[in-house]
């Protein structure tokens, strides 16, 4: 009997995410293992999940979101000044390079550091993928009911059990 996803089912998947140009932005395909999430754990983007969900091995499914399913839309608000004296001293700061700084209320906030002057650092806060159509290419290779360890940890265990 072939199962279907659905919430409490481990899921494995192999995908390309491609950009609105065709340009490959992540995929598991080349030499890569699937991944296995717990469905309806909002471990993929739920747009995602919503596009996987009652479909069952070897089914191949395209689905195209705009911004607003995927990473959101790029918000200037979220481009910002940081005093240079919030960062460890002599560390070498450069754009393009990543960061996380922990926010106020305990969060972690992801941003590419823009531009680096003597008293203030220019940071985007942006996902680096907000504002870009996503283009998914998902083959889902296997489906199974999760087992009561990764229900209560919320998360596909790998094979012979926990491995985090």
């Amino acid at each position: 009997m072939s199962q279907t996803v659905a919430p409490g089912k481990i899921v494995g998947i192999y995908y390309t995410l491609k950009d609105g140009a065709g340009n490959v932005l992540d995929t598991n395909r080349k030499g890569g293992k699937p991944l296995a999430y717990l469905h309806g754990k909002s471990t993929l983007l739920p747009a995602v999940e919503e596009g996987l969900h009652g479909k069952a091995k070897n089914d191949f499914v395209q689905l195209t979101l705009p911004p607003e399913k995927g990473y959101g839309v790029r918000r200037d608000d979220l481009i910002r000044q940081v005093e240079r004296k919030l960062f460890p001293p002599g560390q070498e700061l450069a754009p393009g390079m990543r960061m996380n700084r922990r926010l106020q209320d305990g969060r972690v906030a992801g941003a590419i550091i823009l531009a680096v002057g003597d008293e203030q650092v220019t940071v985007d806060e942006n996902h680096p993928l907000a504002g870009i159509e996503l283009h998914f290419e998902i083959t889902v290779c296997g489906v199974r009911d999760a087992t009561s360890e990764e229900v209560a940890h919320g998360h596909a265990h790998g094979v012979g059990g926990h491995q985090h």
